[in-house]
């Protein structure tokens, strides 16, 4: 048989160099072929596809732990290996013989850390059974030693490799003649580094399924024995099934009786439940009521504010200021107050031209509050202008006598005096802005107001004719 890679001490010290520097021991290098295969599908193996690998187990001591890892190396360009990948054998849950290979030496390896785990894992081929043997127990031997625990073995029998393994250890006896008698040593030999001193099945295991396999061997004879013996053990048994059941029978009605009470606890707390069932629903179909109430009282209040602050705008519009009241109603017409004429007929200007319906919402203008607003805001502007218009037709004959009366704006004997109206342009200016309002507020008074003015100003203008004309006359 031609010598194991894994006793390549050339091979296990190109992979200590590999992975020099990462405190690593190898235990085992063995070299592999790797190939891909495809799951639940029969065929054969792509061999044609394989690549030349090494698979290396290495252990780390860290303190009183030991880290067991499965490496792959691949050879680069110059044949120098190298690490390709590496996994730790604590994440390994699956060795798996696969079946399609009729040698089988190919072999997979699942782990339960693989990010994708639908992604076909690599297919390792060895070169025997042997070597597909020796690695795959020493790899079982590292996860029970380090791990304490055994990963799932599929398509190969743990007994065989256990029974391969004793196969595979040669024992050396070596005899001495010492005082006590001979001793017998066994000796592993160093080159096979497979251990079986701790093996996959135990002696007292193998022992028991020899025994069990012993009973089945068995001659054309003994089968009628056989038969009879399978028998007897079968009517002792319906026996004791039969004494097992009637001496159990006051346990059965202790159980059914317990059964008959745990039904009428269950009928009665259906029937508790059915009652709280209706109460609840009453009480659901309350607070969907007091619900549905509750939201069109917050609809009403917030429907309410919303027009409160409407109404309160529109009263803010329609309210009058008590001094424009009083200076529209009953205010005098002096120079010293006439300011406040003046803004008292702008506000009524503004708020007249506030409640018409371009500038009111047409919803407002038919309001009895709105039309009676306007009724009396027209009736003020009505006495206003009514009032200024008598005071200036008054106001105007006022001035006209005073200047009529007043020799000084006519000529005197023997001295011709120019006409000079500059006082009367003066003291009309002052007026001249309420005219303006009156105008904005009724138009119609402005006929009775340019008779009054025309007239007073005729009066004057035919006094100082009269005047120059005596003067004339005279010289």
């Amino acid at each position: 048989m031609a010598k194991s890679s894994a006793d390549d001490d050339e091979l296990r010290r190109a992979c200590e160099a590999a992975i020099e520097g990462t405190k690593q021991k190898i235990v085992m290098s063995i070299r592999v072929a790797k190939s891909r295969g495809i799951w639940g599908k029969s065929g054969k193996l792509g061999r044609q596809m394989a690549k030349p690998r090494v698979l290396a187990l290495s252990t780390k001591s860290k303190g009183q732990r030991i880290k067991a890892f499965l490496r792959v190396m691949k050879y680069s360009t110059g044949g120098v290996l190298e690490p390709a990948k590496l996994y730790k054998l604590k994440h390994l849950s699956k060795v798996e013989v696969i079946a399609n290979d009729p040698s089988g030496c190919t072999f997979t390896l699942g782990f339960d850390n693989l990010r994708s785990q639908s992604v076909t894992p690599p297919q390792w081929t060895m070169r025997n059974i042997d070597d597909r043997n020796r690695l795959l127990l020493c790899i079982l031997n590292i996860c029970k030693d380090v791990l304490g625990r055994l990963p799932k073995v599929v398509g190969i029998d743990v007994v065989e490799m256990a029974l391969w393994a004793k196969e595979n250890t040669p024992s050396v006896s070596t005899q001495r003649n010492l005082t006590d008698g001979p001793v017998v040593a066994t000796v592993t030999e160093s080159d096979l580094k497979v251990t079986v001193e701790k093996e996959l099945v135990s002696q007292a295991e193998e022992e028991d399924m020899e025994a069990l396999l012993g009973t089945y061997v068995m001659g054309i004879g003994e089968a009628e024995a056989f038969s009879e013996r399978l028998k007897r053990e079968l009517l002792a048994l319906e026996a004791a099934n039969v004494h097992a059941i009637l001496e159990s029978e006051p346990l059965i009605d202790e159980v059914l009786h317990g059964l008959e009470s745990a039904t009428n606890c269950v009928d009665d707390m259906d029937e508790w439940l059915g009652i709280f069932n209706v109460k609840l629903r009453h009480m659901r179909e309350d607070i969907e009521s007091i619900e549905t109430r509750n939201n069109n009282l917050e609809m009403q209040s917030v429907n309410n504010k919303a027009l409160i602050e409407e109404l309160d705008k529109l009263l803010e519009r329609l309210r009058v200021p008590s001094e424009y009241a009083a200076c529209l109603t009953g205010g005098s017409f002096d120079e010293a107050r006439m300011l406040q004429n003046i803004e008292a007929c702008e506000w009524l200007t503004g708020a007249l031209r506030s409640l018409d319906v371009p500038n009111l919402d047409s919803t407002y203008a038919n309001m009895r509050a709105v039309r009676e607003k306007r009724a009396e805001l027209e009736k003020m502007k009505s006495t206003f202008v009514r009032r200024a218009s008598e005071f200036l037709s008054n106001y105007f004959a006022s001035l006209v006598d005073f200047m009529i009366s007043d020799k000084s704006y006519f000529s005197q004997r023997g001295q011709l005096k120019r006409p000079d109206h500059a006082d009367l342009r003066y003291k009309c200016r002052t007026y001249a802005r309420l005219l303006q309002h009156l105008k904005s507020l009724d138009k119609n008074c402005l006929g009775s107001l340019r008779k009054a003015y025309c007239g007073s100003l005729n009066l004057l203008l035919r006094r100082e004719v009269n005047d120059h004309k005596s003067f004339i006359t005279s010289s």
